[in-house]
């Protein structure tokens, strides 16, 4: 299909970019010709109140990945200071060097609670009203980039917490060394109240870590209980904006004339990310979930985009779809993707 045909296309120009798209029905899934301006869609008057909400919380994910990247865990401290237990200057050389570590992991952890809240706002103005899942990608480009960015987000932070055991090895330590010092009275306001985490904070920051995808997870949680809690609105609502979403990025990696209208080659990995992030939303929310041919998704596409790319892009994208999906393993799951995944 041309993008120039006029009698199949729409074009939609201006601020929020241009959309062109196409949608007819082959069995259960979308067949979509769209390009989505990920790089500079703009909000509409429609979409202003929402997208501040939004952007508040996402003006700092930025800043989060490229601190987390640098991570410098206290391996060496806490090593020494286990291996020497009488050694209190060692004691005290960990304790000082882990708890900058602490509150940089409860940063983390609040923000994924900041995301948990704002994203029934993002599902609620893209899921609901009249429109079809394509003609809120037309009249909300904004918010659409915006559930976008979380997405990418949300498994960029994965992939760099799964790459960094020191996080969890920190927090342990803290834990430990913490209540070992309120029970033998060491604790000293002056020295570590400001580093302390109260008790139901730590256990769910110590969940929150256990997890080999937390932000995952909590997106999916959140998901799951938007669709719970919102009766009113269908599930199909929900899960055809997520299917989608997934087609929209899929055409968009696999059409040349799209993906070379990209100013940044970031932006195909970009687009690899959200792909991959609602299929995995999609799995945890729909009945069948995403690998059954019932499925709105065209899981053995989405599985060859992936897999026609460098395997050292792509090898955590495809883990999150072996590892944090629901349905993969089902009896519904056709042999020859699980074989495109095995």
């Amino acid at each position: 299909m041309s993008v120039t045909d006029k009698d199949s296309c729409a074009c939609i120009s201006g601020g929020m970019g241009n959309l062109l798209k196409v949608l007819s029905k082959d069995d259960n899934t979308p067949k979509v010709d769209i390009f989505l301006d990920f790089e500079n869609a703009q909000p509409t008057e429609s979409e202003h109140e929402v997208h501040q909400v939004v952007e508040r919380v996402l003006s700092t994910s930025h800043g989060l990945l490229i601190e987390l990247q640098q991570y410098k865990g206290a391996d060496n401290e806490i090593r020494e200071a286990i291996s020497n237990p009488s050694r209190d200057d060692l004691q005290e050389k960990a304790w000082r060097a882990v708890c900058p570590s602490v509150i940089k992991l409860k940063k983390y952890y609040e923000y994924s609670t900041e995301l948990e809240n704002v994203l029934p706002q993002l599902l609620q103005a893209l899921c609901s009203g009249p429109y079809t899942p394509t003609q809120h990608l037309e009249r909300q480009q904004a918010l659409a980039k915006q559930f976008a960015e979380i997405l990418h987000f949300t498994l960029k932070f994965d992939d760099l917490k799964m790459m960094t055991p020191s996080i969890q090895n920190d927090f342990s330590y803290y834990r430990r060394t913490l209540s070992r010092m309120k029970m033998n009275s060491q604790y000293k306001d002056g020295v570590g109240s400001v580093f302390e985490v109260s008790s139901e904070v730590a256990n769910r920051m110590s969940l929150f870590y256990a997890e080999a995808t937390p932000m995952l997870k909590t997106l999916s949680e959140a998901t799951t209980r938007f669709v719970s809690e919102n009766k009113h609105l269908p599930i199909e609502n929900t899960t055809d904006c997520l299917s989608t979403m997934a087609a929209v990025c899929k055409v968009m990696l696999e059409t040349p004339e799209y993906y070379q209208r990209f100013e940044n080659e970031e932006t195909i990995l970009f687009c690899l990310r959200v792909m991959v992030g609602v299929i995995i939303l999609y799995d945890h929310v729909h009945p069948v979930g995403a690998f059954a041919k019932k499925s709105g998704i065209d899981m053995k596409g989405c599985i060859k985009v992936l897999r026609d790319q460098p395997a050292s892009k792509v090898e955590g994208l495809l883990n999150a779809l072996r590892y944090t999906t629901k349905h993969l393993n089902d009896e519904s799951t056709p042999k020859n993707i699980r074989a495109l995944l095995a």
